[in-house]
């Protein structure tokens, strides 16, 4: 099965200094017919002025994974972490008994453009970790990336649920196949593809359940995310 979410059809609110999509249910969003996608419990597409901040929040029992596409990101936390999310960098912040922490555009002058993606654990109430993982951006170049994996050994975030994110990016004309488990969720950031004869633009998601073989071939140059749950 495979279930298209095109991006109109999702949530949308504009604050003026944060103009932001919701894939799934979230803040004054309610659509019960999209709650979530197995663990993935929220996909928020966030356009983020210069300047601007999400203030000190916080979080308990989420795993909780920030991808840059556009500027940049500054991160502060309870833990006394502070970084900067980019292209090229990521990071996982495993909020567990409980976290607080802010988020901010540096930049005066550029936008920052934010997937911020909140995926449900599989044990709660445990200590509060951050993580970040660089890499280098050629490559992602007509193939995947590993991100996020429930194992420490797999040279990527280590997160506490039996997900995997991984990140990619296809020219025109290029296929790859998707690692599959019985679930996924494909989140489209520029370009178009088809993912099985599906067409998908910028915005546009897909989930998936028990397919037994998932093909992805660029129409235009595409980035995208994969998130393959058990």
């Amino acid at each position: 099965m495979i279930k298209v979410r095109k991006s109109d059809e999702r949530g949308h609110a504009n604050y003026g200094w944060l103009d932001t999509h919701h894939t799934f249910s979230f803040g004054n969003y309610h659509d019960p017919d999209h709650m979530n996608w197995r663990y993935l419990r929220v996909l928020n597409d966030d356009l983020i002025s210069g300047g601007s901040e999400f203030p000190n929040h916080p979080h308990d029992n989420m795993e909780i994974f920030s991808y840059v596409t556009e500027g940049k990101l500054e991160h502060k936390d309870s833990l006394g972490n502070i970084a900067q999310v980019r292209p090229g960098r990521v990071q996982l912040m495993s909020a567990g008994s409980g976290i607080t922490h802010s988020e901010y555009n540096p930049s005066k002058t550029e936008r920052t453009h934010l997937f911020q993606v909140w995926i449900m654990p599989s044990i709660r109430n445990t200590e509060p970790t951050y993580q970040e993982l660089d890499y280098d951006l050629e490559e992602l170049n007509n193939s995947l990336k590993l991100l996020v994996a429930p194992e420490s050994n797999e040279g990527a975030m280590t997160i506490r649920q039996k997900t995997r994110i991984y990140t990619g990016q296809l020219d025109t004309n290029k296929s790859i196949n998707l690692p599959v488990d019985r679930y996924g969720w494909l989140q489209i950031i520029k370009g178009s593809i088809t993912l099985n004869g599906h067409a998908l633009s910028v915005g546009d998601g897909a989930g998936t359940k028990d397919e037994n073989a998932l093909k992805l071939t660029a129409q235009k140059d595409t980035e995208f995310l994969w998130f393959s749950m058990d």
